[in-house]
């Protein structure tokens, strides 16, 4: 073949292979259906994303854990701060004796989020 000539190939697909090919371009974000072949053929990575209702519910959820986890983080380090500084000793224990409860509360509820992201995660590889 000569350097620098463009070379057109055509090919036949059966309906259901063409409604695969276009849900996958869709899905992959690629609007050029050239661009999309080739990226297949030629083995670069194509990168396709489902984002279903769920999926996204599911990661608005963890995000706002996030956020929640990170506020009684930063209210647990002013608690401490302000037990330590202004309490009696006697007061002070007390007042620590229920962190430490609540702080294995949120431990044990952390637990459980993680548990159910990695089920989440292996779900989505399927």
């Amino acid at each position: 073949m000569e350097a620098n000539k463009d070379v057109m190939y055509s090919f036949r697909l059966t309906t259901e292979e063409a409604i695969n090919l276009e849900r996958q371009m869709k899905l992959s974000g690629v609007e050029n259906r050239t661009k999309f072949i080739k990226s297949a053929i030629f083995n670069k990575p194509l990168k396709v994303v489902n984002v279903d209702r769920n999926t996204h519910e599911f990661y608005k959820i963890l995000v706002n854990i996030q956020a929640q986890y990170k506020a009684i983080g930063n209210n647990y380090n002013q608690a401490t701060k302000a037990i330590h500084t202004t309490l009696t000793d006697k007061k002070a224990l007390a007042f620590l004796y229920q962190l430490r409860d609540a702080t294995l509360e949120l431990i044990k509820t952390n637990k459980e989020i993680l548990s159910v992201t990695k089920e989440f995660e292996q779900w989505l590889q399927k």
